[in-house]
């Protein structure tokens, strides 16, 4: 399996990191010829599915995950959702965690920046495992770009 895990550290303090890395939908936004879209639930939740499709002309597969653990940061705890991969093309998982610090602004007891950590391994059927360091490089470049585009401070709320 292919891995790879981003960092990031974020002016944004975690409920908003979160609700950033929660709307599903702009991470569709970020990937080229890629939409991305609740199919069952409110995509809050575990149980909820997910489904990225991806189309460049003729070439199209769909990548439909599951969440399977989310738990929203809040004082004194980490963020952390968990999606299970479900497809015939791409198999594994990705976990997304927001951490705070542990300092706070003062009076609001909010952190005054976050840490994020996407963490992924996957699989692509039928490719040969030898291929698997290109595939965790080009998951890294991908989301990578997914993740600084959706922690970006000056970006337009997800509502």
């Amino acid at each position: 399996m292919a891995r790879f895990v981003l960092t990031r550290r974020s002016p944004l303090p975690p409920a908003v990191c979160w609700e950033r890395l929660t709307a599903w939908p702009r991470h569709g936004d970020r990937v080229p010829f890629t939409r991305v879209t609740v199919v069952r639930g409110g995509g809050g939740r575990a149980g909820d599915a997910i489904l990225a499709r991806t189309a460049i002309g003729p070439f199209r597969f769909d990548d439909p995950m599951e969440i399977v653990g989310l738990t929203a940061p809040s004082a004194g705890r980490d963020g952390l959702c968990r999606l299970e991969k479900r497809g015939r093309l791409v198999l594994g998982w990705a976990e997304l965690r927001v951490q705070a610090p542990g300092q706070d602004t003062g009076e609001t007891g909010e952190a005054a920046w976050s840490e994020v950590t996407w963490t992924e391994e996957l699989r692509v059927a039928r490719l040969p495992a030898l291929l698997d360091p290109l595939v965790a490089r080009a998951g890294r470049l991908v989301f990578g770009r997914v993740l600084d585009q959706l922690l970006e401070p000056g970006a337009a709320p997800t509502t």
